[in-house]
């Protein structure tokens, strides 16, 4: 089939690294696996962070004569003509102005990944993208769903016979499970490279250092670290932003713990994740995580904050655990239960390597996107 992709949070060709823009890249990826041809239908970014009324109708117009322009190459024969419109991460600060006018047109299946809708938003600042987004969900013919906790506010609006799909985030485990193979060799490296101690434990987490959730994450990550002062550890960063200083400072009680790696590119990352010992992430708010993913697949037993669907991708208590949410001395305790006992650490991690491999890969996530794709055409024609 051929489908039409966009992602109207942020592109797949964004510059700036994402969980968004990694989870965009993914599901292309997943479906030019499944056999599928994928084209990239608009870069238009709808996302709009301040509340703006009249950037938000700027984004709109935009949207339109995006959406004007496709039709044209299509009805010109200028592009081919998509079977299925797939956007993924819909909500009312990113609404999608595209997909539902082409569809509508064309008469072909529109697809949601990730769909979100939060009634208390009416009336508000995006209210305009909230409108849009219930009318793009109403007439959505399936919504794909990595992460339960939208499902219930999304469920409400679909029309009868649309179901959501629920898919397991996932990623290439390849690089990972090879970095995995050479740990040794990566802790090598790596401790030269950044004069980190290859005798004591290393503990990881991977994020963006904006303002807001990440930053609160930081602050907890700070907090509980700092009860574990007098253990030998160390903390590698991975990660840069706008928010830098305010990370420094959220992890100034346990500086002289940390290792700051700054941001590194994709192809460095599992060498990174391999050579360290325990991933820990407070995870503020944060819809999954695909860090935790990633962590896990490179052979790492995961200590997170139980918020949003991060416990469908750290399968605790066999793959890692979880703690009460903003609860920095839960996170402190469970930290030091794994420092403290190497062998079940070492188990959990090896749980987790195969966990991941088998469900969370991009061979699954090519063949559970295949399903819902068949299952849809099928219910079309």
């Amino acid at each position: 089939m051929l489908i039409a992709f966009y992602a109207p949070m942020k592109s797949p060709e964004h510059p700036n690294p994402s969980g968004d823009r990694q989870i965009a890249q993914l599901l292309m990826r997943a479906l030019d696996q499944g056999g599928h041809q994928v084209h990239l239908a608009s870069q238009h970014r709808s996302y709009d962070g301040t509340g703006n009324s009249a950037t938000q109708a700027a984004i709109k117009r935009e949207g339109d004569r995006q959406a004007s322009k496709l039709l044209d190459a299509y009805a010109n024969d200028k592009t081919s003509k998509p079977n299925i419109w797939l956007t993924y991460h819909l909500y009312h600060k990113a609404p999608d102005w595209i997909g539902p006018r082409i569809c509508k047109t064309l008469k072909i299946p529109y697809i949601i990944a990730e769909a979100s809708y939060a009634a208390k938003q009416t009336g508000g600042p995006w209210d305009l993208g909230l409108q849009a987004s219930k009318q793009a969900i109403e007439m959505a013919s399936a919504i794909i769903s990595f992460n339960a906790v939208d499902d219930a506010c999304v469920s409400t609006l679909l029309r009868g016979g649309t179901k959501i799909f629920s898919i397991p985030p996932f990623v290439d485990t390849q690089p990972y499970a090879a970095a995995a193979k050479k740990k040794m060799l990566h802790r090598r490296l790596t401790a030269d490279q950044y004069s980190i101690d290859p005798g004591v434990p290393w503990l990881l987490c991977v994020a963006m250092m904006r303002p807001g959730d990440k930053i609160l994450s930081y602050e907890q990550l700070g907090t509980a670290l700092s009860i574990l002062k007098g253990r030998p550890w160390r903390l590698l960063v991975v990660g840069d932003g706008s928010a830098r200083e305010q990370a420094t400072r959220a992890l100034a009680a346990i500086n002289d713990h940390v290792h700051w790696i700054g941001r590194q590119d994709a192809e460095k990352l599992p060498g990174i994740y391999a050579a360290c010992d325990l991933y820990v992430w407070p995870a503020v708010n944060e819809a999954f995580g695909m860090a935790f993913v990633e962590a896990q697949a490179s052979g790492l037993a995961a200590v997170a904050g139980n918020y949003g669907g991060v416990q469908g991708v750290v399968n605790a208590p066999d793959c890692g655990l979880l703690v009460e949410p903003g609860n920095p001395e839960a996170l402190a305790v469970a930290v030091a239960k794994l420092l403290d006992e190497p062998e079940s650490r070492q188990a959990m991690a090896s749980r987790a390597r195969a966990h991941t491999w088998q469900h969370h890969g991009l061979d699954a996530g090519a063949s559970a996107l295949d399903r819902v794709l068949n299952k849809v055409t099928s219910c079309q024609s």
